[in-house]
């Protein structure tokens, strides 16, 4: 056999072993991805957790000074207002992901490499 006739053998064998490696290759999970009741669900955990959160924060401190409820008002208010502002970052990260997603899949149906969002 000569260089050539082996070379091209190899290759096909490798080709061969490609395609049987890929059709071993266990398929994606439908579960993995988070659905957009998952994630409204999870928006809505983050609010009440800040609520949650500050009104403990404020009863406790309440009992401790032995105060009006004024501690606690204060202190829902400021867990409303980092619960809203964790929501809206969740909202953010969710947006951008869907973004990069389809931007990926237009580079596909284009044909051109997906962008990597770095600055030539």
């Amino acid at each position: 056999m000569t260089d050539d006739d082996q070379k091209q053998r190899m290759a096909q064998l490798e080709d061969k072993l490609a395609a049987a490696r890929k059709a071993q290759e266990p398929k994606p999970r439908a579960d993995e991805h988070y659905s957009m009741a998952n994630m409204a669900w999870r928006m809505v955990i983050e609010l009440v957790a800040g609520l949650g959160i500050g009104f403990g924060i404020g009863y406790g401190l309440d009992s401790l000074f032995g105060t009006l409820p004024i501690f606690m008002v204060l202190f829902i208010m400021l867990g409303l207002a980092a619960g809203v502002k964790t929501m809206l970052r969740s909202a953010q990260e969710i947006q951008e992901k869907t973004m990069a997603d389809e931007a990926e899949k237009n580079a596909k149906d284009r044909g051109a490499p997906p962008a990597t969002g770095e600055a030539d």
